[in-house]
This record gives C-alpha cells, structure tokens and sequence, in this order.
C-alpha cells in the first residue's frame, strides 16, 4: 500500500503537508469551485475520469514488464477486458466517463450499470447518452468474471447507509474474483470518515481519489481496502480547499526541513539536555534505546536517570551518555534531591521507558510532575503509573474527567505516547472503544487542555488542539521490543534542541516511521530490531 500524487496535484508526499478531509468537507470544496468559483461541475467529471483512465493505463503498462503471475498476467496488454460497474450517481457517472476514454484509446472497456438508469443523477444520464453515442456496451447484467480489469464507481465518498441487496451482492462477486480492482474515488461501500466498511465493501488493488486524500483511505482498516491510493488534482482551488479549515493532515519528506537547524558555530550545549529517565532494576534496554535515538536525533547531550544496577552495561553501550544513578533499594531525600537536580537540568524530559510500576518508580513520576520546567515526555510504565495515580485520587467520570485531571498535574508542553493497551488504563475505557472510535478518543484526549498525544497504532495519531496528523510512515516490522522507546529518545531530542512538544511529536512519529521503512528495505519486516530503526536514523536525517 502507498499514496501517490497526480501530476495536476500541487506537489506529493515529497513536497510536504497535505490536508486530510472527510465527506463533508470534500462536498463543501467541490460546491465552492462549482458555484462560487465557477468551474463547471463537467469539467470537474472529465479530469477525474481522466485520471481514472491514466491510471489504469500506467499500472497496465507497468504489469506488463513486471514479472509473471497468476495475478499480474491478467493485467497488461489491449486485449484485457475492462468492466466499469457504475452506479447512478456522479461516481458512477466519473466511471462511465473513464470506460469511454478507456475505449476511444483502443481498449476494450463495457459498462455495467447497477441500479435504475431512470433514477440516475443528472449527470451520469449526461455520461450514458455519450457512452451510447459512441457505441460504448452497457449492461444491465453480465458475467462479471469475464472481465480482468475492474473499475469500481459504484458508490462515491457520500454513502451514509449500509451496503445492501443487489449493490452487495455486486461487491461480494467482485471481491471474490481475481480482477484488478480499480476504485473511483473510495472503495464502493467504505466510508470516507471513518474507514469502516458499511456493511461490506470493494476490496481494491488501486484507488484514484480525487482533489484531498480522505480520513477512510489512510486508518484502518479503510487503507487495506483502498489498496494503493492514487491522489488526482482534478482542479480545485486552493481558495476552496481553504474554505473548509481541515484539521487533518500528513506529512511528507520536505517536512524534514522542521528539523532543528544546526550551526557552524556552536558545541554540545548549543542542541539541548535531554533527560531520560527510564529501565529499573537490571532492566536497561528501554533507556539504552531511548537515549542513543535522541543522541541520534541530534541532542547536544543526553543523561540517563536508572537504577545503580544498570551503570556498568549502559556506560560500556553507550559511554556517550552522561550518567545519574539511583540506589532503588534505599531511595531516600538524598538520592530525591539528587534526581531533582537532574530534572532541572533538562531541556526535555522522558519519563517511564522500563521503569516498572512500584513505589520507586511512582516517586520518580512525582519528582517529575512536581519540579519539571522543561517539556515532558510520558511513555510506557510512565502512563500506567498516571493511571495508577488518578485512580489513586479516586477521579471519576462525572466528578472530574480523567484528562481535565491529567491537564491539571502535567506541566503544559506534556507529550504522551501510549499504545492503545496502555490508553485504555489511562482512560479507564475498553480498548474495543478506542480502536473503533481512534479519531473520536483523539477528540476527547485534547479537548480544552494543552496535552499533546501521540496515540500509537498502526496508524499514529498525533493530536494537540484542533490539530491531528495521521502518520503514513513505517510497517509491520517495527511491531517490535523497543520501537516506542526509540521514538520516545526522538521526541526528546527534538524538543532538546528547540522544537516545540507539538512539533516534536508530529515530526519525531514522522522520522520513527521513515527510519522503520529505511532499516525495513535492509533488514526485511521479520529481522527488524529496534536497534536498526535507530541505525537508520544517521540516513533518515543527513542533511
């Protein structure tokens, strides 16, 4: 799976953010360019099955080179059939369009029209009576399997019910045939806001959306329905893309220009002191790996807080790395003030990697919560010892919510980077519900506070005010020990060297998922080890 970007598109992943819309917002931009604008709404129709067509042209001439297959040898020369299944609405209306330019080009395309023609929009009668005028086949049944390539305009982005009766008996044949599925728009039956099949809904190989990616082809589990997404400026203006203020974002590479800028003239202070406070008792990975990523990163100087028992291994993996340890068997005042030396020290502060949940270690939060000037970052053993505490303070829903509670402890600028197991302690809430609802618990994570949360997942979410970046980056392999405190050294190397907690947090989750791709192409999904994605951050981030 991928995201590409059409060649009318103002730029692609490697020209930097882009706006993520849903339904609403992607009808609010095309009636703004229709009716404010004044770009007819069939010019509009023709770009997009312009760019439907060019599609399927490139992938067929791409398959036709590429090595055999069962899968790929159906797909690669003139003689491929090609059946657009179209409904009777403008999506179905953009896909007849695409047949009938498929065809004038010597490609053998049909149309299946499902639904009743009389009931059709406007224009997809208009894009009928063109489609007969030029002698284009259109069925009200055929033998779907027939065909090798599909292109899917059954339902567009706008559907707000569940797929049923003949429209889902189409689907599931389509889905279980081995065409080459191409979807207009959105896969037939997802929807555009919440990435949840209606019902049931086209499994794609290739989706062509139009204008702005949308919220259900980038989470899960919309974007192993969509395939391979292909982004087509079909000709919105800026000026209607603006119109509609999308909170939603990517990022992609020229986002590496955020990276704190380094000088000629300067030395190790000049790029921060990141403090991690991390592992406990012979437990030392967690701040190994949170250290060396935000050396990695570029922090001018790194000092790790653990327990006495893991001196020797971190000073011989890592002798960079400053040192303050802890005697966890007799932590009294003096080793107390020792730790808050530390924390005043800091110019980013992790908190939790390895840490454990035990008296200790709840001490350690306090000592953070109660002295920390400096940025925040909370992880892991951290967040479960906050849920712990709010528990401890007996808050509850109704009396006072969790978050309002959080805000209250945690100094401003706190990031925190639960994975989803560890936010369903936090938030007292079944992890069932976060998963189905990610972007809605986002919502309630930031409302009216200055946290900044980066909920992890296959698909990250980085939320903070209004704001929520989707991150696209990384792969399977990074399911693995280690990973997230690799991102926690990042975050913190970051905000060390001047980034603020919300730009930290969105380019550091940006950068782990580059560096994963990276350590990904040379270790392959199965070998990656957490130390690898650190390797890769030294090619990830040259200048």
């Amino acid at each position: 799976m991928g995201i590409s970007y059409g060649t009318f598109f103002t730029g692609g992943l490697e020209f930097g953010v882009k706006a993520i819309v849903n339904s609403a917002q992607m009808k609010a931009i095309d009636d703004y360019t229709i009716e404010k604008v004044g770009i007819p709404a069939i010019v509009l129709m023709e770009r997009a099955a312009l760019s439907v067509a060019d599609r399927v042209k490139s992938v067929k001439e791409k398959l036709l080179v590429s090595a055999s297959g069962s899968h790929v040898a159906k797909c690669g020369n003139k003689q491929d059939r090609i059946l657009a299944v179209c409904g009777t609405g403008n999506n179905g209306a953009d896909g007849i369009a695409a047949a009938r330019i498929l065809s004038l080009r010597g490609y053998e395309a049909d149309i299946l029209l499902v639904g009743e023609e009389e009931k059709a929009s406007v224009m997809a009668k208009q894009q009928f009576a063109i489609a007969r005028n030029l002698g284009i086949s259109i069925y009200n049944n055929i033998e779907i399997a027939e065909y090798t390539i599909i292109i899917d305009a059954i339902f567009g982005i706008g559907l707000s019910r569940e797929v049923a009766g003949i429209y889902k008996d189409i689907i599931e044949e389509i889905n279980s045939d081995k065409h080459i599925v191409f979807s207009v728009d959105i896969p037939s039956g997802l929807s555009a806001d919440t990435a949840k099949p209606m019902g049931t809904a086209i499994k794609a190989d290739y989706t062509i959306t139009f204008g702005l990616n949308k919220i259900g082809l980038l989470l899960y589990p919309g974007c192993e329905y969509a395939g391979e997404v292909t982004v087509a400026d079909i000709g919105f203006p800026k000026k209607a893309v603006d119109s509609v203020n999308s909170r939603y974002f990517i990022y992609g590479v020229k986002d590496l220009e955020k990276l704190p800028k380094r000088k000629n003239y300067s030395n190790k202070g000049t790029y921060g002191r990141a403090l991690v406070i991390a592992g406990s008792v012979n437990m030392s990975g967690a701040c190994y790996f949170s250290a060396k990523a935000a050396y990695r990163t570029g922090a001018g100087l790194v000092k790790v807080v653990t327990a006495e028992e893991n001196r020797t291994i971190i000073q011989s993996q890592l002798p960079e790395a400053l040192m303050s340890a802890y005697d966890f068997h007799s932590f009294d005042k003096s080793e107390a003030d020792k730790i808050i030396k530390e924390i005043k020290w800091a110019n980013a502060i992790v908190i939790g990697p390895g840490i454990g949940v035990n008296e200790i270690s709840g001490q350690l939060l306090e000592l953070v919560l109660k002295y920390a000037d400096a940025p925040v970052i909370v992880d892991a053993d951290g967040i479960n010892l906050l849920a712990l505490k709010l528990k401890q303070d007996n808050v509850i829903e109704g009396k006072q919510s969790r978050i309002e509670a959080m805000a209250s402890l945690l100094p401003k600028q706190t990031v925190l980077t639960p994975h989803l197991k560890e936010l369903s302690v936090l938030l007292d809430m079944p992890i069932q519900n976060i998963t189905d609802n990610l972007a809605e618990t986002a919502d309630y994570c930031t409302f009216n506070n200055n946290l900044v949360f980066a909920l992890k997942d296959a698909r990250t979410i980085v939320a903070y005010d209004d704001k929520r970046y989707i991150n696209i980056t990384g792969n399977n392999g990074m399911a693995t020990g280690g990973s997230g405190d690799v991102l926690t050294g990042i975050i913190a190397g970051l905000i060390a060297q001047g980034l603020n907690a919300k730009e930290a947090a969105t380019l550091g989750v940006y950068i782990h998922g580059l560096a994963g791709d990276k350590a990904c192409e040379e270790k392959g999904c199965y070998a990656l080890m957490a130390g690898d994605i650190i390797d890769a951050l030294s090619q990830i981030l040259r200048a």
